[in-house]
């Protein structure tokens, strides 16, 4: 297993990131999430396959998905010096079945849970503490802000973030979904004041959605930042034929659509492109959109669902898959500017 260095940063972390949010209830939210008797195997051959980031969030399965990872270090024996734990804030996390981002915020705050999502300095402080408890661990790696907050000042934010770090709860911290002049603010905040400065931004990125690459990844060049983008193959879009993604689970659930977008003209031919260069070369599709999501410059180490062993298997494969540089091509010259979407 190579390693790459995230951003600026002295963290080293293997160029695929294991996405835990599959890993979790599926009577929840996520239709298509793991159980926990289902994921530990799963994530022991991650680990045994060298992958050393893990990536989950304190909303995703509201919790289950962080004791998930927990139990899988402690059961297994993992080094955790070695690993790389990454987890989110800024989503309510629910009770039991409960969906609170599907709420208003006046239902939330009736509903029980007042402060408890956003980025406060309050709410920071106890989802740090909530998480840690979850995954049983005295520290995590990478702390990333899942949203952006509008409600509260960019500087009590990243007071917070610095804060968290200097009580050792964490090591860094990164950024999630946002526009790109949100995210200059609270780095250029974090800058002036002396604080804590991101080191990652997880977007969404992949073949057929690139619109990040117009403002986001410049930035993030210009801080340092790495780039560790979710959903590389599209929520399984550009893993299989396009034709045939709509019978999986997950591609019911979008209504053969991404993020409420009908999938376009553009999209199904870039589909058809990975499709015919796997076929030609002897891999699957996945390896071909993951491999292409490595060939970026801007792209550190893309984050990964993976539901089955032999999908990680196609992951790791990637890290050594070279595209050449007509193929890129083939693919790219496809592709048509969209809305963006994924934060808004």
């Amino acid at each position: 297993m190579r390693h790459v260095q995230l951003g600026t940063s002295g963290l080293r972390i293997a160029p695929i990131g294991v996405g835990c949010m599959s890993f979790g209830n599926p009577d929840g939210r996520f239709k298509w999430a793991i159980p926990e008797e289902q994921a530990l195997p799963i994530l022991n051959h991650c680990y045994e396959s060298g992958l050393n980031f893990f990536d989950t969030a304190n909303a995703y399965s509201n919790g289950q998905s962080e004791e998930i990872l927990g139990k899988a270090i402690k059961k297994y024996g993992w080094r955790r010096e070695s690993l790389v734990i990454a987890t989110k804030l800024w989503a309510p996390v629910g009770r039991g079945l409960e969906e609170p981002l599907a709420m208003s915020e006046d239902q939330r705050d009736n509903g029980g849970y007042l402060n408890q999502y956003g980025l406060s300095r309050k709410h920071i402080f106890d989802a740090v503490d909530a998480s840690l408890k979850r995954l049983d661990l005295p520290y995590v790696d990478l702390l990333q802000i899942h949203r952006f907050d509008p409600n509260t000042p960019v500087k009590e934010t990243m007071e917070a973030l610095h804060d968290v770090v200097k009580s050792g709860k964490v090591r860094y911290i990164g950024a999630s979904s946002m526009w790109a002049h949100q995210l200059l603010e609270y780095q250029y905040t974090a800058r002036i004041h002396g604080f804590t400065e991101f080191i990652s931004m997880q977007n969404l990125h992949n073949a057929i959605y690139r619109e990040e690459e117009r403002e986001m990844y410049p930035a993030c060049q210009k801080f340092g930042i790495g780039g560790i983008p979710w959903s590389p193959v599209s929520m399984g879009f550009l893993a299989r034929p396009w034709n045939s993604f709509s019978t999986t689970t997950r591609g019911e659930g979008q209504n053969a659509g991404f993020l409420g977008t009908p999938y376009s003209d553009a999209d199904k031919a870039i589909n058809r492109q990975i499709e015919e260069i796997a076929k030609k070369r002897g891999v699957s599709m996945a390896t071909v959109a993951i491999a292409w999501s490595l060939s970026k410059p801007f792209i550190t180490a893309p984050i990964l669902g993976m539901s089955k062993k032999e999908r990680v298997d196609e992951a790791v494969a990637a890290i050594s898959f070279d595209l050449s540089e007509e193929e890129v091509k083939s693919i790219d010259d496809i592709y048509v500017p969209k809305r963006v979407t994924g934060h808004q």
